[in-house]
């Protein structure tokens, strides 16, 4: 069940910057997608089962997001070479942010807390934000269904 983390961002505010590297061996910084619609969806981890279901649907919505001028990244802290893989075995047609140092999963404040099988530890939870052209957060899903999600954003735009 999808739940509800505290943001430290909220609706209105300047997307923090960063400059990453990405999936097919690129780099890219927010900055050079101003005037866009930015798609930041956050997930655990590469192949996966949630993640992958999640990864899909943005796939199978893709060229429906590209007609509304929206870029899609999904961003984890696998790295650039899990991210390939993952890209290759899914077609997945969009980049994959690799957030090794967790410098956008901080900023973003979607690192935390997390339980699984009545463990704690630390990770990535599943957020989604919305970057307006002009740069600033339009809305942003806390709490994620993997299967539902890209349908919501799209409706979103």
């Amino acid at each position: 069940m999808a739940k509800e983390i505290a943001l430290k961002l909220k609706v209105g505010d300047t997307a923090p910057a960063f400059t990453v590297a990405t999936s097919g061996g690129g780099k890219i910084s927010l900055a050079d997608y101003l005037g866009q619609h930015v798609i930041l969806y956050f997930y655990p981890r590469d192949d996966t089962p949630g993640c992958t279901k999640e990864a899909c649907a943005f796939r199978d919505g893709f060229a429906d997001f590209k007609k509304k001028g929206a870029v899609v990244f999904g961003v984890s802290t696998d790295s650039v070479k899990s991210h390939d893989k993952f890209v290759e075995k899914f077609k997945l047609p969009f980049t994959l942010l690799a957030d090794e140092d967790k410098q956008i999963v901080e900023a973003y404040g979607v690192w935390g807390e997390k339980t699984f099988m009545g463990k704690k530890y630390l990770g990535t939870n599943r957020v989604t934000f919305l970057i307006g052209p002009d740069g600033k957060i339009k809305h942003i899903w806390p709490a994620v269904k993997p299967e539902e999600h890209a349908a919501e954003v799209l409706a979103a735009i």
